[in-house]
Order: C-alpha cells, then sequence, then structure tokens
C-alpha cells in the first residue's frame, strides 16, 4: 500500500490544522483538520478492499520456435457478490506491461483478453502474474495486489532441417540402426525394473543393496555417434546487439538442427558445451539474461533449449569454460565419431585446439557464425562451414561433400 502525493499532502494539511484548532482555539480549523484526517482513513479502507478475481490464463502453444506466433489467452472472472468492480490491471509479459481492462465487470461474469507473447528472443518468457491496482475516488491511497500464477512459455531455437547426416566411422556391419532395443552386450548403466523387462537382464545384487528390482541398461558400441560442441563462451560471441548475440542464436539453430536430424536417422547424438551455466539468485521463472560481458573467455552465455528434444541430455564438458580444457577431455574420453563444433567469430583463434582431434574424430565438422571474413579454408585442416545465420548453415551443410 503506498499513499500518493496528494494523500500525504492531505495528510500534513490535517495534521496542521488539529494542532492549530486545538492550540488556539478554532473549532472551524479543528472541524477541517477531523474532516481532512477522515477522508485519508477512509481512502485506505476502500482501497484495502481486496476484490475477489480469478484468474486463468492459457498459452497457445506454450513451447514455440523463435520468431513463431504464441498468444496469451487471459479470463478474469469476478468472483465477488456485492458489487461491480471496476478496476486498473495490468499483465506482465517478459519484459512488457499489457494493460488489462476491467471495467464494470458484474459479480459472476467474466471478461477475456488475448495478447501476442513476444518470441524473438530464445528463452523463457515468464507471463504474469496478473497485477490490480486498487484507488480510491480521490486518488489519496493506490494498492496493488497480485492474482493469478505465473506461465512460462518456452522459446526454442529455430530447427533448420537437414538432409545430410555424417555417419563418421561406423563400424556396425548390419547397418547404422541397431534392432536391438536396449542396445547389445556393453554395460551403459543401471535402472528401475519396468514390467516387460526380461528377468536375464535383472543385476541381483544391486537389486538386493538398494530393495528393488534394478535392470542392466546396454548399449552398441559399433553404431557411429555425434557429438556436437557448442562453444557458449562469451569471448566466442563478442558481438551483441540489444543484449543478444546473434551468432550465438545462430550456433544454437544450428546445434538443434543437427540434433533433430540423428534423432530422425535413429543415430546416437550427444549435446555439450565448452562453459558451465552461471548460477544465478534469480527465480527460476525470472528470464536468463546473456551474461555477455566480454572480459574473459570463461564468461558464459545461457544455454539453448533444443524444443522437442528436450529429453536429449545436455553437458558441460569443462568447470573453467576454456575451450582448451573442453578438447583436451574429448581427446581423453573420445565420445563419438564425427565432432561438430559450433562457434562465433571470437573463436576461430582456438580453432588450433580443435584441429588437434582430428586423430581421435575420424569426422570434425565445424561451424563458424557471424564473422565479418571468411575462415581460412586450410583452418587446422578442419571442414570449415560459414554462415551467417542458422539457415545459411543448413544449407552450407548439406553441401559439404567430405565429412
Amino acid at each position: 500500500m503506498g499513499i500518493t502525493a496528494r494523500g500525504i499532502g492531505l495528510l500534513v494539511v490535517a495534521v496542521l490544522l488539529l494542532g492549530v484548532g486545538f492550540r488556539f482555539g478554532y473549532p472551524e480549523l479543528t472541524l477541517l483538520g477531523a474532516a481532512a484526517g477522515i477522508a485519508v482513513a477512509v481512502a485506505v479502507v476502500i482501497a484495502a478492499r481486496r476484490p475477489r478475481l480469478a484468474v486463468q490464463r492459457r498459452a497457445d502453444p506454450d513451447r514455440v520456435a523463435r520468431g513463431e506466433p504464441a498468444t496469451m489467452t487471459l479470463t478474469l472472472r469476478n468472483a465477488g457478490r456485492l458489487r461491480a468492480a471496476s478496476l486498473l490491471a495490468t499483465d506482465r509479459c517478459g519484459d512488457r506491461v499489457v494493460p488489462v481492462p476491467v471495467l464494470r465487470l458484474r459479480p459472476g461474469t467474466d471478461t477475456t483478453v488475448r495478447y501476442d507473447v513476444p518470441t524473438v528472443r530464445r528463452g523463457v518468457v515468464p507471463v504474469g502474474p496478473l497485477r490490480v491496482i486498487r484507488r480510491d475516488p480521490l486518488g489519496l491511497v493506490v494498492l496493488a495486489r497480485s492474482y493469478g500464477d505465473s506461465v512460462p512459455v518456452w522459446v526454442h531455437p529455430r530447427i533448420h532441417p537437414l538432409s545430410a547426416v555424417p555417419t563418421g566411422a561406423g563400424r556396425s556391419l548390419d547397418g547404422r540402426v541397431d534392432a536391438v532395443p536396449h542396445g547389445s552386450i556393453t554395460f551403459d548403466s543401471l535402472r528401475e525394473y519396468v514390467v516387460g523387462d526380461e528377468l536375464r537382464r535383472v543385476h541381483w545384487r544391486t537389486s538386493a543393496r538398494v530393495g528393488e528390482l534394478m535392470v542392466r541398461e546396454n548399449v552398441d558400441t559399433s553404431l557411429p555417434r555425434i557429438v556436437v560442441l557448442l562453444d557458449n563462451r562469451a569471448a566466442a560471441h563478442p558481438e551483441r546487439v540489444d543484449g543478444v548475440a546473434e551468432s550465438f542464436e545462430s550456433a544454437c539453430e544450428a546445434a538443434a538442427s543437427v540434433v533433430a536430424a540423428a534423432v530422425r536417422e535413429d543415430l546416437p547424438v550427444a549435446l555439450l558445451f565448452v562453459a558451465a551455466a552461471e548460477s544465478s539468485t534469480e527465480s527460476p521463472t525470472e528470464p536468463a539474461a546473456p551474461a555477455m560481458p566480454a572480459s574473459s573467455g570463461s564468461e558464459r552465455v545461457d544455454r539453448p533449449a533444443v524444443g522437442p528434444l528436450d529429453r536429449l541430455a545436455a553437458v558441460t564438458l569443462t568447470a573453467d569454460g576454456t575451450l582448451e580444457a573442453a578438447t583436451a577431455r574429448l581427446r581423453r574420453d573420445r565420445l563419438g565419431d564425427t565432432l561438430v563444433v559450433l562457434t562465433g567469430p571470437g573463436g576461430r583463434d582456438d580453432l588450433g585446439y580443435v584441429g588437434a582431434l582430428r586423430g581421435a574424430y575420424p569426422s570434425v565438422v565445424v561451424g563458424v557464425f557471424g564473422a565479418a571474413e571468411p575462415t581460412r579454408p586450410d583452418a587446422a585442416g578442419l571442414v570449415v562451414v560459414d554462415a551467417p545465420d542458422g539457415a545459411a548453415f543448413a544449407a552450407e551443410w548439406d553441401g559439404v561433400r567430405r565429412w
């Protein structure tokens, strides 16, 4: 609750009139001061009345690609029984404030407001809660309350169709796709038993220790595996427009496109990041701001979501956030056959570390986004795709003849 400047002035006048009236014996001034004080008290009581409002909101859709339309439908119902509600309401939509007209909303009736959710920036757009402001008729007191919950709208990178998918050094004599639904003979992990699992795959020792049936999960190591390394260092994407690094957004679109193409072809794929996400004190519904002060190579930018591929686990390679450490771990672990590195103009100076991986990975493809000049064709002996955005990367990707 807040008292306006008019309310503060009237309250000061009331105190002065009461003081002068009682001190010098002027009943008229005392009466005026009492009337002013009563007016402020009545304004507080009127503004403090909490209207009974029921708020429902629905995002259509709640998950979109960057640039696609999304609509928020807000339904506001007057759940009171005594009088019509005439309020000033606003709805929060990301960084915008959307006015919601609530004029003479009678008891038991509702009103619906629809507006577009901005999807020009990738991330989570929090919508809500509804903020209702009550004022007294004289404008002495203002009280704001929140109604309803906040609904997130997920804005994912755009996915561009890729017709060519590299298979690396596939060693499976039966093709790229394993017909065994749970892998073959190489142990990968343990999971809880579900109805339909074969009892011969039950790991009895672990089941006895944890008190429930645990089943071995195997993988086929002969299948080709694609590794996508997304360079999310701030130093790799130094240029920003309105706080957004377009080169990083394009790299996110390219990563989502490669992963989607691999999933479509039933190929194992891993999505990796160079730098770890910074810890934040913001609430989960707050949009993650790109923390990109170009002060050192260990800065990070916010990770992308990959839309329908949310089940894909994204892993950070190193805690120090350097490409040298990330490539060292890739060389040590050898996570796949084909390595796809996506970076920005600031990452071209570090391509030597990527070139050193050609012995561990038969196919290494590098995508560079937003560079003013094309990358040298002989850079570290790599297959380099220069592209201004994700769509151009998809076109260049399909034109690569040598993996």
